[in-house]
């Protein structure tokens, strides 16, 4: 497990910039990362999570990329219920709502990503292709894109 994966699996370095948010400080982030605050599908519960924006397509949808894979809790709980608030750039508490995006889709905006932020990719592409391959591999897929889940988020 290389050091961004060990980082991204602890929680609390996971949750740091979360008070950065909270405390109406999250436009410090330019824009790169959101936070999301989402139900616990279980507890019902406000839960929360900072992602890295991969893609801005429109003003209202932001793009983000479950880097932990499909068994990612907020992942998991954002299909139980895609209504959420979102806080990126200077909008807080933005109401949206979630829309998982195909595999072909998905595939072709980490693709651009790769391209559009070549120094960020050379992190996060080792933390995905450590699970993404193998379950890619378990699918009988052969492109690994293709088996992670990237998100639309449409601000409305």
């Amino acid at each position: 497990m290389g050091l961004a994966s060990r980082l991204l699996h602890a929680r609390w370095f996971a949750r740091s910039p979360i008070w950065l948010f909270r405390a109406g400080l999250g436009s410090l982030a330019g824009g790169r990362l959101l936070m999301l605050q989402h139900r616990g599908r279980s507890s019902g519960e406000p839960r929360y999570v900072v992602l890295e924006v991969v893609d801005r397509p429109a003003p209202d949808r932001v793009v983000v990329v479950a880097g932990l894979g499909p068994r990612s809790q907020w992942y998991r709980n954002v299909q139980a219920e895609p209504r959420l608030l979102v806080s990126v750039g200077r909008r807080r508490d933005a109401r949206a709502r979630a829309t998982t995006m195909t595999p072909d889709d998905g595939a072709a905006t980490l693709q651009a990503y790769t391209s559009a932020h070549p120094g960020p990719w050379r992190a996060l592409r080792p933390v995905l292709t450590e699970w993404a391959e193998p379950l890619a591999r378990e699918r009988g897929e052969p492109n690994w894109r293709r088996v992670v889940p990237v998100v639309e988020l449409r601000l409305l």
